[in-house]
Parts: C-alpha cells; sequence; structure tokens
C-alpha cells in the first residue's frame, strides 16, 4: 500500500505543533497526520487527478532508495567485522571498501527529493551511489561476482518491508538490480503498462543507464524523482490542499449536494408563491423554513466544499459515504472556523428567505 512504510525508514513522526498548511515534502515524508496525510493524497491523486501513476512512480524511487540504504548499511556492518578477509582482496575491492568506509553511519530516514536533502545526506548519497556502481563494475569483471550478493527469497516490491538484521530481511545486491528493472519496465519505457509522461531526454537518459550502463544506484532516478516531485507539487499538490484543508467534501459528494439544494429551492419557492396566493395564514407558510433551510444548507456546502456540521463533528470525506477523523490539529482548528462562517451564512440567508415569504401579505387569484 502506498502509505506503508518502506525499508529502513523511521516510523512516521507527526509533527503536532505545526501551526500552518503541510508541505507535499512532509505529506510524502508521513509526517501529517488526516485528513492531509499520504494515504489521502494517495486517493486524491487516484480519484481526482487520475494520475497516480507518478505518486506511485515516485514512492518505488523512494523504496528503492531504502532498499539501497538498508542494503549498503548491513554490508558496511559485515565488512566492518571481516576486516581482514578485505585486506587480501584485489584493488577494486579495495576501492569499494574505502568508497564504503566514507560512507560513515547511514541513518533510516524517509527518501526525499534531492533539493531538500541537507549537505551530508547529499554527500552519502552520492558516496552510496559511487559505491553501487563501483561494486557492479567489480561483478561484471571479477569471475567470482555476486561476492556480496546474499540470498534474500523474502524479498517483496511492497513497501511494508523493515529495517532488521533476521535473514527474511537480508537485501541481495540483486534485490536492488530487480527494484531499478521494475522501476524501469513499469514506468518509463514506452508502451509500459504504467507510463508516466516524461521530457524525453530524462527518459532516455534513465533508459541508457539501467539497459547499456547495467547500473542501478539511486542516482539514476534523481532527476526523474525531482521532476516529479515538482510536478506533484505545482499542479497537484494546491487542488489537494484546497479540498482538504479548506473543505470536507469530494466532487461526486459537492455534485449532489447541489442537485439536492437545487430541488429543494426549487420546491420551496413553488411552495412559498402558492401560500402566498391561496392567502394561506403566516403559521401555515411557517412551514417553509424547513425546505429553505434543505436548499440553503446544501447550497452553501456546495459552495464552499464543507459540511459544516461535519466539520465540527471533527471528520472529513475521502471516498463517497466513507469518512475519517481530523487528527491535524491545524486543519481541525482552520475547518472549525471556516464551518462557523458558512454556518453564519446558512443562518443569515437562511432567515433572509423565510422572513420575507412567512410575512408578505397573502392573496388569493
Amino acid at each position: 500500500m502506498a502509505a506503508q512504510s518502506s525499508i529502513g525508514a523511521p516510523p512516521a513522526q507527526p509533527d503536532l505543533t505545526r501551526n500552518r498548511l503541510p508541505t507535499l515534502f512532509e505529506v510524502l515524508s508521513r509526517r501529517t497526520l488526516p485528513p492531509v496525510d499520504l494515504f489521502s493524497f494517495y486517493i486524491y491523486m487516484r480519484d481526482q487527478q487520475r494520475s497516480v501513476d507518478y505518486l506511485d512512480f515516485w514512492l518505488d524511487v523512494a523504496q528503492h532508495m531504502s532498499l539501497c540504504r538498508h542494503y549498503v548499511r548491513e554490508l558496511r556492518r559485515s565488512v566492518l567485522v571481516a576486516t581482514p578477509d578485505m585486506e587480501r582482496a584485489g584493488a577494486g575491492s579495495k576501492r569499494s571498501s574505502t568508497i564504503l568506509d566514507n560512507i560513515g553511519d547511514l541513518e533510516p530516514r524517509p527518501a526525499g527529493p534531492s533539493m531538500y536533502a541537507t549537505e551530508k545526506e547529499r554527500d552519502q548519497d552520492a558516496q552510496m551511489s559511487a559505491f553501487l556502481r563501483e561494486e557492479q563494475s567489480e561483478s561484471r569483471d571479477s569471475p567470482h561476482s555476486g561476492s556480496h550478493a546474499r540470498p534474500s527469497p523474502n524479498f517483496s516490491s511492497n513497501r511494508d518491508m523493515t529495517d532488521s538484521n533476521s535473514p527474511a530481511h537480508t537485501v541481495a545486491r540483486q534485490d536492488i538490480r530487480a527494484s531499478a528493472e521494475k522501476i524501469l519496465y513499469t514506468f518509463l519505457l514506452p508502451g509500459a503498462e504504467r507510463e508516466i509522461i516524461l521530457p524525453g531526454s530524462i527518459t532516455q537518459d534513465v533508459i541508457s543507464a539501467i539497459e547499456e550502463h547495467g547500473r542501478d544506484d539511486p542516482e539514476v532516478f534523481d532527476t526523474a524523482k525531482d521532476y516529479v516531485f515538482q510536478a506533484m507539487e505545482r499542479d497537484a499538490f494546491p487542488g489537494f490542499l484546497r479540498m482538504k484543508a479548506l473543505g470536507n467534501l469530494i466532487p461526486p459528494t459537492l455534485v449532489m449536494r447541489l442537485i439536492i439544494g437545487l430541488v429543494a429551492m426549487f420546491g420551496a419557492f413553488w411552495a412559498a408563491f402558492v401560500l402566498i396566493f391561496l392567502n394561506k395564514s403566516r403559521t401555515t407558510r411557517c412551514w417553509l423554513i424547513l425546505p429553505f433551510t434543505v436548499g440553503v444548507y446544501f447550497l452553501a456546502s456546495y459552495q464552499y466544499s464543507l459540511d459544516p456540521v461535519m466539520a465540527l463533528l471533527g471528520f472529513s470525506e475521502y471516498t463517497p459515504f466513507n469518512v475519517s477523523r481530523i487528527r491535524e490539529p491545524y486543519i481541525r482548528t482552520l475547518l472549525i472556523k471556516r464551518a462557523l462562517v458558512v454556518l453564519l451564512v446558512t443562518v443569515l440567508v437562511d432567515a433572509a428567505l423565510c422572513v420575507l415569504f412567512i410575512l408578505v401579505p397573502g392573496k388569493r387569484l
């Protein structure tokens, strides 16, 4: 599932003190809570934007980065223990060992766009990619290739693996290669099952690096990953925030509310004129409060994309007739304020209509 944890990534640590709208990076890093969490963004990309393949590509590349970090971290630990054996290796292996030693401890962290990484993280990622390239080159040149590869029959491409030293969670070198090829064949090759549209130069560079040069290090996908991130941040994320941070209803529900509101208002106006021209008493005309209230409430909900009662109760809709509790503190406060405004507008408009059609003198035709 898209919102599940990836290999080596630390548990989500939501920022409960954030007094602003979250950024896309915070959402993808699982630092937010419903209704602006990664699961909600995934549903939005799937149902509203119809471009969930781009998000899945970004998540798979982030997973690939986590696989690489997990593999290099385990290998570095084993190399530190087996230093005497490494000293008897050839010059190429010594170069790999030197790079491995210089990487330092790879602390588990969520993968993010390269432009948001600190200088230390960028250096570590660059050294990790250099090590994987060097190791891949040695594997092709050496008759004993695969010396670092360890069996991992439990490897899976899903995102629910955990960071563990147990054999069941060991990542082999061929798993990294399989992960890179899966991303290539799923999203990037022309005619792929879930092909995403990227600038031709970016796609061609990735295809050439993997198929012609045999690369599978994370740097292969950096340009494509950052391009997709910026596209989502520019084209999809503002609409997601408008829907989830400023409202609590989804488009299908809004259309239904518009229809119900228009029908209720038509019925209210029809009944009001009938009662006036039949010269019915004002007491009888008080029943107009019901259709006018329903009509105004549903039309106000459509206009503001917000059901005020549901917002005050602390719920937000994510699929038709399915709601989740609003757990992000800033969003909860923001929606309560907007809900009070919508209720005030509803009451004022409803009162004005009811007073006008109840108090106007009747005249039988």
